[in-house]
């Protein structure tokens, strides 16, 4: 077995996200207690899950000489602001190309150029941080193909660029939730959770992926639920087990059960990114019992999943359920209508 504190690593937190008992969301929903894992408190700018994916990867980019980062996404993507910000602090070029969103009915406005980003949100950090170049691709672009064309026209420029993939899902990222898992398991221990259950947004799986491993690793029985924010079940469970599996090949564990691997794809709506009245609702309950503010494409779209599992009796009153907060809350500025 590999050991994570043999693998390299950044570090951009200063200790661990705080784990949250949310009182007043529990009694208003009727159901579990319900705690909340606040990783929308990470380092880099304004946080996010995809921080602590970028600790070890970034190192990984340095232990190869880097001197710049491409990596791809949404034009709203948090992954590339937190991977952008990770590029200003460690004094590296970053490059981002990012596809277009689709139009309110699920359906690709046409070709590139014809639906232009929103300056606002993500977008609008993209260009305060000062990516080294933003490139604006059609929705369904092949955008780590065209990562790969920019990578190889920088080395013949004599640069040394490392591609990091959407969501910064790999196994090198997935390490990240690895080290969660335990962090958590550390903290439902001082709480005083026995076995709880932990759902989490669920999208290019390096999360997901990555505490099922780590719980796995640490002969836990508390379950992970994924609630998908982009495919249906049949479709996203599979990328999650490949990704279960490649991060537990890494480390030289044993193989984890496929059982261990749950994403519901009964929240998405009509696609990713775009609003549901189940997620208005949810960042509406949240905020007015908590003071918790969501995003509408991953933890918006999870706490719908999580209040309608509540409600049609999926958890006795005495479970209890830890919510991952994954940030990604500059997002909900670009989204503003959905909740007008």
């Amino acid at each position: 077995m590999v050991a994570l504190n043999e693998v390299p690593r950044r570090r951009y937190t200063a200790g661990q996200t705080p784990l949250q008992h949310l009182r007043r969301l529990s009694a208003e929903l009727g159901g579990p207690q319900i705690w909340i894992k606040r990783d929308d408190q990470l380092g880099l700018t304004q946080g996010g899950n995809k921080t602590r994916k970028l600790e070890f990867l970034i190192a990984d980019a340095q232990n190869q000489g880097a001197d710049t980062l491409i990596t791809v996404g949404g034009v709203q993507s948090n992954h590339c602001r937190l991977t952008l910000s990770a590029a200003r602090a460690e004094g590296l070029d970053c490059h981002l190309i990012v596809e277009e969103d689709l139009g309110p009915d699920g359906t690709s406005l046409g070709p590139a150029g014809s639906n232009p980003p929103e300056y606002t949100g993500n977008f609008l950090l993209f260009d305060l941080l000062d990516a080294d170049s933003v490139t604006v691709l059609g929705h369904g672009a092949d955008l780590l193909g065209e990562a790969e064309v920019l990578a190889e026209k920088l080395r013949g420029e004599g640069r040394k660029p490392y591609v990091i993939p959407v969501g910064g899902s790999n196994p090198i990222g997935a390490l990240g939730y690895v080290d969660c898992a335990v962090e958590m398991l550390d903290q439902f221990a001082e709480a005083g959770l026995d076995s709880p259950t932990i759902v989490t947004p669920s999208g290019s799986a390096g999360m997901q992926a990555g505490l099922v491993v780590g719980l796995h690793s640490a002969g836990s029985d508390v379950s992970v639920i994924g609630i998908n924010v982009s495919r249906a079940q049949a479709e996203q469970e599979p990328k999650i087990v490949d990704l279960v599996d490649s991060t537990a090949h890494f480390l030289d564990l044993p193989p984890v059960p496929r059982a261990a691997t749950v994403g519901l794809g009964d929240y998405v709506g009509t696609g990713y990114a775009l609003p549901t009245p189940g997620m208005v609702e949810a960042v509406r309950l949240f905020a007015r019992t908590e003071g918790i503010v969501l995003d509408p494409v991953y933890t918006g779209k999870t706490a719908a999943g999580l209040i309608d599992l509540i409600r049609s009796g999926r958890f006795s009153s005495e479970e209890e359920v830890i919510f991952i907060h994954s940030g990604g809350v500059p997002g909900l500025y670009a989204r503003a209508q959905a909740f007008a």
